[in-house]
């Protein structure tokens, strides 16, 4: 990871007054955390960046003229050193993967503690990635697995159901927050565990085992 800068530059981007002076006022109990500017949808904060060059933004998935996912997909294309951690109150999956490929860097629940959310602040700065486990909860949570997955580890089904979902190998590394070649370890081990040697093999076995809609 890369080493933080002395004081990092964010910019916050929500469509409700209340909820950008509530983390306004509580980033900048931080020393390490400068809000340099404040955006309410994702025109005014592609904008704003442009200018202002911040470090990260931390922007909400739902706002007016342009969300979230969009904002994040034009901020990688036009302003790719930019990082982009999420804040929302959604924990379903569909919007967790679309940001994951748009090339948001977390995803973080507003539910989460002040000092988590500074937690993943840091971290995405630093060149990491952070989902607050209540994201992650919501794209691998283990239900009962069938027996003939009876074998398969925790981490192994993790990956699974993520490849199924149609992430890559670095999209998938970055979610668990492990390797690329961690990655392929436990997609060759699943191949030998279940005797399935195609991706499109494994895909079909997870969704015939309902490790996945």
């Amino acid at each position: 990871m890369t080493m933080l800068p002395s004081l990092l530059r964010v910019l916050l981007v929500d469509d409700h007054t209340l909820v950008l002076d509530g983390l306004q006022a509580r980033l900048e109990l931080e020393g390490n955390i400068d809000i340099i500017a404040t955006a309410s949808n994702g025109l005014e904060a592609l904008e704003k960046a442009k200018e202002l060059q911040p470090d990260l933004v931390l922007m909400d998935v739902s706002m007016p003229i342009l969300n979230g996912l969009e904002a994040t997909k034009r901020f990688k294309a036009e302003q790719p050193n930019v990082k982009i951690l999420m804040l929302s109150m959604h924990n379903d999956k569909e919007y967790i993967l679309s940001l994951i490929q748009s090339g948001a860097n977390g995803y973080v629940l507003k539910d989460v503690s002040s000092e988590e959310l500074v937690q993943a602040i840091n971290t995405v700065c630093q060149g990491g990635t952070y989902f607050s486990s209540g994201a992650s909860d919501s794209l691998f949570s283990l239900a009962a697995s069938p027996k003939q997955s009876d074998d398969l580890t925790k981490r192994e089904v993790a990956v699974l159901k993520a490849l199924a979902a149609g992430l890559s190998n670095k999209e998938i590394a970055q979610l668990l927050n492990i390797s690329v070649r961690t990655v392929e370890t436990h997609r060759q081990n699943l191949k030998n565990k279940l005797d399935i040697h195609t991706s499109a093999g494994l895909i079909k076995y997870a969704l015939a085992n309902q490790l996945i809609e």
